[in-house]
């Protein structure tokens, strides 16, 4: 299973990336591939799965790209075999999507080109803004994240214990950020950050950070 661009780290897998997989499983296996974050990349672009083999479900939906959150609305694309397997597991859990939330998935495809671009756009303004802030305070970041609206960044010059980390955070500062151990135990000794909220916000956060930290450091 892939998910690109990636929750928690906001990585972008590459076309090379993708095809060494797709040999690596060719004739064993089949790749699920979690495409939700597709549109949301400020650097480059995406791959679907699909542009390099048909052994693959595909899962998407409308709730990043098009801001529909809580509408519940996605789709998944899978092999002919396998249809009426998933229809079951779909008619099970929850029979279909409602209405109005359809009209706005249309909506959404034909009305929104604009308006997606500018918050992309927004995005990636907060992108650059949250990287250039977190550097700055000392969290380890490797490779600059280019999609999905997330920051995994390395805590270990603050913390052994990330998930202390994040509530001390929440309480002291009033700043809610993710411990890394919560996608795994691989995890650990990272956070992770989303700029899914306004600059001006994002900025009043990053500030009471640094105040954290530098309280604890005295």
């Amino acid at each position: 299973m892939i998910n690109s661009p990636s929750n928690p780290t906001g990585i972008v897998l590459s076309a090379g990336e993708i095809e060494d997989l797709v040999r690596a499983v060719e004739g064993k296996a089949y790749i699920i591939s979690d495409e939700i974050y597709h549109g949301l990349v400020y650097e480059g672009r995406e791959h679907s799965i699909l542009e390099y083999t048909d052994r693959c479900f595909v899962l998407n939906g409308f709730s990043k790209l098009y801001a529909m959150t809580g509408w519940r609305l996605g789709y998944v694309i899978c092999p002919p075999g396998f249809v009426r397997a998933v229809q079951k597991i779909q008619q099970n859990i929850l029979i279909c999507a409602n209405s109005f939330v359809q009209w706005a998935g249309i909506a959404a495809i034909k009305e929104t080109a604009l308006y997606v671009r500018e918050m992309v756009e927004t995005y990636n303004r907060r992108r650059i803004f949250l990287l250039g802030r977190l550097k700055a305070m000392g969290f380890g970041i490797e490779v600059d994240p280019t999609g999905a609206f997330y920051i995994l960044a390395n805590a270990r010059r603050f913390t052994t214990d990330t998930y202390r980390f994040c509530l001390d955070v929440l309480e002291a500062a009033r700043v809610a950020i993710t411990p890394g151990i919560d996608f795994g135990s691989g995890g650990e000794g990272y956070v992770r950050f989303s700029y899914a909220n306004s600059l001006a916000n994002i900025g009043e956060g990053t500030e009471r950070l640094e105040r954290f930290l530098d309280e604890r450091e005295e």
